[in-house]
This record gives structure tokens, C-alpha cells and sequence, in this order.
């Protein structure tokens, strides 16, 4: 036999005494410490899921700030916009009210201003057949071309107006101008070729082409009246109508002054 070692013994026994609460210990804290750790990562799952949850509302927080902020900036934009179509819908209105005066005061200017061009193209018309019959056929065609415009619903009045004073600026330039120009006479003598001179209003004379004869219109008689004592006067105002001389004196008939009634 092996001999013990008594000391030894009681070493090994004292050993065997502390190791087995040791062992014995381990499997518990073993899971306490699973517990612990198992505790924390729910801890941090939950401080997770809260952080999201905080994100999440302060996401949809600055969203919806944002959303407001921009309705808000559209809300104003669309006031001033239509501060400002309800502006132009004003303007647009005192236009149009402008407008509708407007036509409404042509439509009476019509209804005034025809009558009155009528009239004026009746008087031009009666003028010019009681008047020295130089350029006859012309003025005669003038006026028919303005009798001819009035009833026509297609040219504007003011077109109508200009063509009539156009007219009148016309008789008004005869009866200051010196002119000659070829035409027919016809009287008890017959119809011949002859050369007019028309000093204004004042007197129309004639000569034939052979210069064998020269008369001149009778106002008073409205007829034409033969008298050759006038045969050089009519040249020479023929010389100076046609710009061929230096104006001179001319000695011409003109018919005695006449009374006018009222």
C-alpha cells in the first residue's frame, strides 16, 4: 500500500469543498448573464423601434410643415393673382363700357351725318347745273359716282365723307385757277371743236381751233354768245394759261353783277 499523506488529504478535501459551490454556481450565472444580455438587446430593439417612431413622426412633422408652408406661399400667390385678373376684369369692363358709348354715339352720328351727306351731294349736284358749264361731263361724272356711293352699305361713312369733301375741295380749287382745254360747243350754230379758257368762276370762253371765231358762256342768258372784239384776248389767256408767256392784263367778258334775295 501507498501511503497517504494526511495533510495531503485534507488539502485536496479543502479543494473539493470551494469547487463545488463554484461548479455548481456556474450554470446560474451562466443564465443570468444570458438574461442580462438577452434584457438588453430588448432594450435596444425597443430604443430602436422608438427612434424610427421618432423619425417617423418628425419625418411626416417636416412634411406636412413643408406641405403647409408651400400652400400657404400658393395660397398668397393665387390671392395676388387674382387681385390682379380682378383688375383687368375692371379695365376690361370700363373698356367694353367705352366701347358699347361708343357705338352707340356712331350709331347716332350715323343716323345725323347721313341725312347730311345726302344733302350735301344734292347741293354739290344742283351747283354744278346751275353753274358755268366748263368741264361738264367730268363734274357731272363726279357727282353720280358720289349719288351712286351713298345708298352702297359696304363703303364706311367716313370713306363716304372724304370722297364728298374731296368733291367740294375740287369745286373750290375752280374757281381760283386759269386753265384751257380742248372740248365740244353746240349751240344754234352747230356742234364744233373749240379751245376753253376758264378764268375761276368769273368767265369761260372759247375759240375755235382756226381761231376764226371766239365767244364766250352768256351767265346772265345761259347761253354762248359770238364776239370775235374778244379774238386776241382769248389767245393771249390761252398763251398764259398754257404757261407759254408771262401773265399779263387780260381783257375779258364778264357778266354785270346780279342782285342776290335771300
Amino acid at each position: 500500500m501507498i501511503p497517504i499523506n494526511s495533510r495531503l488529504v485534507k488539502t485536496i478535501s479543502l479543494l473539493l469543498t470551494v469547487a463545488v459551490p463554484i461548479v455548481l454556481a456556474a450554470p446560474v450565472y451562466a443564465q443570468t448573464v444570458d438574461n442580462a444580455v438577452s434584457a438588453q438587446v430588448a432594450v435596444d430593439k425597443s430604443a430602436t423601434a422608438s427612434q424610427d417612431r421618432i423619425n417617423e413622426v418628425r419625418d411626416k412633422t417636416q412634411d406636412a410643415a413643408s406641405k403647409y408652408a408651400q400652400a400657404v406661399a400658393e395660397s398668397e400667390s393665387m390671392e395676388k393673382y387674382n387681385k390682379q385678373l380682378a383688375g383687368q376684369v375692371a379695365d376690361q369692363e370700363k373698356e367694353v363700357a367705352s366701347i358699347e358709348k361708343q357705338l352707340t354715339e356712331i350709331e347716332t352720328t350715323n343716323r345725323e351725318v347721313q341725312p347730311l351727306m345726302q344733302q350735301m351731294v344734292d347741293t354739290l349736284a344742283r351747283f354744278v347745273s346751275l353753274d358755268v358749264p366748263f368741264l361738264l361731263e367730268e363734274r357731272t361724272k363726279r357727282v353720280q359716282s358720289l349719288e351712286d356711293l351713298m345708298p352702297r352699305s359696304d363703303v364706311a361713312i367716313s370713306e363716304k365723307y372724304r370722297r364728298i369733301i374731296e368733291a367740294y375741295q375740287i369745286e373750290l380749287e375752280y374757281g381760283r385757277t386759269l386753265e384751257t382745254y380742248a372740248g365740244r360747243i353746240q349751240d344754234a350754230n352747230g356742234e364744233r371743236t373749240v379751245d376753253f379758257v376758264r378764268l375761276g368762276r368769273v368767265s369761260l370762253m372759247y375759240q375755235t381751233l382756226d381761231g376764226s371765231e371766239t365767244g364766250y358762256w352768256n351767265a346772265q342768258e345761259k347761253q354762248w354768245v359770238v364776239d370775235n372784239n374778244y379774238a386776241h384776248a382769248v389767245s393771249e389767256a390761252r398763251r398764259v394759261a398754257k404757261k407759254d408767256g408771262a401773265p399779263d392784263l387780260l381783257k375779258i367778258p364778264v357778266p354785270a353783277p346780279q342782285e342776290v334775295r335771300s
